[in-house]
């Protein structure tokens, strides 16, 4: 249940609600610059995953012309929605941003599991209500998956958040930007 400072963002088919911040409550945090800046860029990454539904699934793929991967989903999501360029797999992924225990997870986290008997060799991005979008498997689509089912639930490895990240990719992103 959302806390009195939030509000719905948007429904999505699979009828998840997803949330955003109020935009009072974001202005009276001590840090409203950087929180007001990844909460809109989380939207983004949010919206942007969703539109994707429905893409083939193609090992080392990276588009939605050829299809995706797991880390080529996300890749390609932050990338569109942040301005941001993440490691080519899952497991370099994971390394980077901050971990963010379970029950912290927010909408736009990057959520990962052990599905090749390797540590952290899936990654898929967090939309809330224990849910995720992800690239899955090869004959399968870009899909919405519930982080309770028993294949995802014991193969959950940790979340991480992207936020300082997305942060400094903006300030570097406006301080590129010259006057002609």
């Amino acid at each position: 249940m959302p806390s009195s400072a939030e509000h719905a963002l948007s429904e999505n088919v699979s009828g998840i609600t997803l949330y955003s911040a109020d935009e009072a409550d974001i202005q009276a945090s001590p840090s409203a610059q950087a929180v007001g800046g990844w909460q809109e860029k989380a939207q983004e990454v949010l919206i942007n995953a969703l539109s994707l539904t429905g893409i083939k699934y193609k090992y080392g793929g990276n588009s939605p012309d050829t299809g995706f991967d797991c880390s080529g989903f996300v890749r390609y999501v932050f990338h569109n929605a942040a301005n941001l360029t993440l490691p080519p797999t899952a497991r370099a992924i994971s390394q980077i941003g901050k971990s963010v225990k379970r029950d912290e997870l927010q909408p736009g986290d990057l959520v990962f599991f052990n599905t090749l008997k390797s540590a952290f060799s899936h990654v898929g991005i967090y939309i809330g209500d224990n849910k995720f979008v992800h690239a899955p498997s090869t004959g399968k689509v870009v899909s919405i998956e519930s982080m309770e089912n028993s294949y995802w639930a014991k193969r959950y490895e940790g979340g991480q958040r992207l936020d300082e990240l997305v942060d400094k990719s903006r300030v570097a992103e406006q301080s590129s930007v010259s006057i002609q």
